[in-house]
């Protein structure tokens, strides 16, 4: 285990400018989420402390000491990538021991690191297969053992789930935070979906263009989201942005609120509108409202909520849950 310090870290190809001035520090064992849009920078991020990629600027610390010329090998992580990175022709305890068959390992030891290792993945009947007799979900849990027999300091994941449906990405992902409390390995993980970053990390930095907008604990983006950028991005369905006349009564720019702190109902105070379409979703309904004033919202009722398109409703939005912007898109 160990801390991860990244100081004002800066990456360009030729003249286009990739990373700008990124600072993160991650605390021993804590999971950190690296979130943002395609282009974003958080692969790259990720890479460069890996030191599959050669930084322009600023410095990486892995446990206190500076890792900025060491070659990936040296540093002591271990990384699970998108496409597994298996060897088709070794069978599943092959893959799993091959860095230590590298590093000079006695075959002993291998045994046993691997064997604790497919133990702890539930893939001690699937050693002596080949990646082909595997499911996905099986040849992701290789690509884990694969790190964890390493014993690294830190785990990098490069969007590991991405290639999985969406049942199996659920399961994984209970999967992956069950065994990093377990191992209390030092985590960053990289995902474009905020869910999976919500629902996995301690922490979430959140990128954009190459510049780190926010972080800190999910709840606390969710809550109290920075700036317009963060507070479109995280939660689903995403936060409703008001601009015009409604926000400038409150001395704002742009207000937000979010889908689940609107009201639905046939009458009364509030924004009137016709529902454009309602998405039933069992446990919730989201009615998708043209509002005169705001243009479209999104509000998230009750599974049972009997609307349909072309109903009138009236949506309003819960006391002290109104976002405020300024000029800047930062919030006020």
């Amino acid at each position: 285990m160990a801390t991860v310090e990244i100081k004002n870290l800066r990456k360009a190809y030729g003249a286009l400018d990739v990373l700008h001035g990124i600072s993160i520090d991650i605390a021993d064992g804590e999971f950190v989420a690296l979130v943002g849009p395609s282009g974003c920078g958080k692969s790259t991020l990720l890479r460069s402390i890996a030191g599959l990629e050669t930084i322009n600027g600023g410095d990486i610390y892995i446990d206190g000491r500076i890792v900025n010329d060491l070659a990936p090998k040296d540093r002591d992580i271990a990384m699970v990538f998108q496409n597994y990175a298996l060897y088709p022709h070794m069978n599943v305890a092959a893959n799993m021991g091959f860095a230590l068959k590298l590093s000079g390992r006695s075959k002993v030891e291998i045994e046993d690191r691997v064997g604790k290792a497919a133990a702890i993945l539930d893939l001690t009947r699937q050693l002596a297969r080949k990646p082909v007799a595997l499911s996905g979900g099986q040849r992701q849990r290789v690509a884990m053992g694969r790190a964890i027999v390493r014993d690294p300091k830190v785990f990098l994941f490069d969007e590991p789930l991405s290639n999985l449906d969406a049942k199996l990405r659920v399961q994984m992902r209970a999967e992956i935070r069950e065994l990093q409390q377990r191992l209390g390995t030092t985590t960053i993980y990289v995902t474009h979906d905020q869910t999976e970053a919500m629902t996995m990390a301690d922490k979430i930095a959140v990128l954009n263009a190459g510049r780190l907008e926010q972080v800190g604990a999910p709840l606390d983006l969710y809550r109290s989201p920075a700036n317009l950028f963060v507070a479109g991005f995280i939660g689903s369905p995403q936060m409703n942005l008001i601009t015009g006349d409604l926000a400038r009564k409150v001395g704002a720019d742009t207000i937000g609120v979010r889908p689940e702190h609107l009201a639905v109902s046939r009458d009364g105070d509030g924004w009137h509108g016709r529902v454009i379409s309602a998405e039933h979703l069992g446990s919730d309904t989201f009615v998708h409202v043209e509002v005169a004033e705001t243009g479209r919202l999104t509000a998230r009722t009750v599974g049972d909520m009997p609307v349909a398109a072309g109903d009138d409703v009236v949506l309003t939005p819960a006391q002290g849950h109104l976002h405020r912007f300024g000029a800047d898109g930062k919030a006020l």
